[in-house]
């Protein structure tokens, strides 16, 4: 007997999907057993026959059934010795998780703070749940389901490339097409398929100073050498790359990790110049570019390029979700050849379906919608957080890369150092974050400086939270620890 909650927060398919399931799991239903026919089951059940079929489709993805034709859905031999059950996994595995202490997976402190002003994830309120559903089982119903059982092409789904390249064409300028799109599981792994195209020929790479150290360390990995080139107001120093002997660049200049910085279109044409004049390559982290608020955006450099110099990194992290584990890069036509050469048998590493139903949500206009929604949701906490320090804080601090992106770099007039500003808001269950670690040279790091991201707190948690420190870090004693 299968039942439907109307309550639950599962999908209905979903519901009939785990009960069968459970069934077979447990042997209420046995090798050889018929289904109940989809339309039988769906008048049963008060349900569209489409709901059952996209739960049976998934039982048979599974391998619990398979489909007869004449027959409906048999239930498959199950060898029970595979399954794993909770009761049953090993006490001593229990004991052994957690005692590397070394390992960040199992010392998230996150959940000890009531105000966490995290950088580099996002409010997961905004993620698409219900939709994100409806796609995968339109994805999985497509006449393209067949290539969930095949490898695909190394540069990824041909729809989503041709999506991503219509995108990018009205919102950034970027030109290109599709075969000049790679999709890749992260911009790590995009830096780490650029290091080995050039580990032969430009060993050495410059970068910003401060940087992404997310990036500094492919760098690092692949044994590049790296020239640290400072940043000023106006984005990385220019003359210092010329003086340098690095032919390859990797810059942010939509919204500099970590001070925010915008690079002006002066400074990105002289810049494209420096990379035709001396044969270099620009990798462009187009980071934030998504979130403007109060300005409209530059033109990425990739947009302004007319000598192929420039090589284009995008992701879904920051507006959709980190946890997808996609992004895409745009290679110079004249690298084409040489990345086809280099990664000649190579499979992709996003799964088919989930470029299927990325495909589906920016053919849908989703995406473009979606990012409307979650860039007004980002101005109010952005608005929010900088109207609060200027109102409390005003002359004490200055605000670095507002206007822009997911976070702030803070730096304080009176020199409070970085590590006293993290320890005393850890009193009060407030964590701000180090910017040290964004310093390939450390001993030259602003040690008066903090960074803050405001994507995964409401508004009013952002006031509250800057209240306190305002009195924490400024010596007004009337505010007692949180214990």
């Amino acid at each position: 007997m299968i039942y439907i909650n109307g309550k639950s927060e599962l999908p209905i398919y979903q519901q009939i999907y785990e009960q069968i399931k459970e069934d077979i799991v447990k042997g209420v239903l046995i090798e050889g057993d018929k289904l109940t026919s989809t339309r039988s089951l769906a008048k049963e059940l008060c349900v569209s026959r489409n709901t059952v079929e996209n739960s049976y489709f998934q039982l048979s993805i599974e391998g619990y059934v398979e489909s007869l034709p004449g027959s409906g859905f048999i239930v498959k031999n199950i060898n029970e010795e595979l399954l794993l059950y909770p009761s049953e996994i090993s006490d001593e595995l229990h004991k052994n998780i957690g005692k590397d202490k070394e390992s960040s997976l199992f010392n998230d402190d996150s959940l000890l703070y009531k105000y966490n002003f995290q950088y580099g994830n996002f409010d997961d309120s905004t993620f698409p749940y219900s939709l994100w559903r409806r796609l995968t089982a339109e994805a999985l119903l497509s006449i393209d389901t067949k290539k969930i059982n095949f490898y695909n092409h190394k540069q990824g789904e041909p729809g989503l490339r041709m999506e991503i390249m219509n995108y990018l064409k009205i919102f950034r300028g970027v030109s290109c097409i599709a075969e000049q799109i790679v999709i890749c599981s992260g911009n790590q792994h995009a830096l780490d398929l650029i290091c080995k195209i050039f580990s032969k020929c430009s060993p050495k790479i410059a970068i910003e100073e401060p940087g992404y150290d997310g990036a500094r360390i492919v760098f690092e990995n692949n044994n590049f050498e790296i020239h640290p080139i400072p940043v000023k107001s106006d984005g990385i120093n220019i003359l210092e790359l010329e003086n340098s002997s690095a032919k390859l660049v990797y810059i942010t200049p939509s919204h500099q990790f970590p001070t925010g910085v915008i690079m002006p279109i002066q400074n990105r044409i002289h810049l494209l110049h420096w990379a035709t004049q001396n044969d270099g390559v620009i990798i462009e982290d187009d980071y934030d570019s998504e979130f403007r608020y109060h300005s409209r955006p530059i033109p990425s450099l990739q947009s302004i390029d007319k000598n192929e110099r420039v090589i284009y990194l995008g992701t879904f992290s920051k507006a959709l979700s980190p946890g997808l584990r996609m992004s895409y890069m745009i290679l110079p036509k004249w690298l084409l050849s040489k990345y086809n050469q280099l990664f000649n048998g190579y499979y992709p590493t996003v799964p088919w379906l989930q470029q299927k139903i990325i495909s589906l949500y920016m053919s849908g206009g989703h995406w473009e919608r979606h990012l409307r929604k979650v860039r007004l949701s980002y101005k109010k906490k952005h608005d929010t957080l900088i109207q609060t320090l200027t109102d409390l804080m005003g002359d004490k601090v200055i605000i670095h890369g507002n206007n822009a992106g997911l976070h702030i770099a803070l730096e304080f007039i009176n020199g409070e150092q970085q590590d006293w500003l993290i320890e005393t808001a850890k009193a009060y269950k407030i964590k701000v974050y180090p910017i040290s670690q964004f310093w390939y040279i450390k001993e030259n790091y602003s040690s008066n400086m903090i960074l803050m991201g405001f994507s995964m707190l409401n508004e009013e948690e952002i006031i509250e939270a800057i209240t306190i420190l305002n009195k924490i870090w400024f010596n007004q004693k009337d505010t007692e620890p949180v214990t």
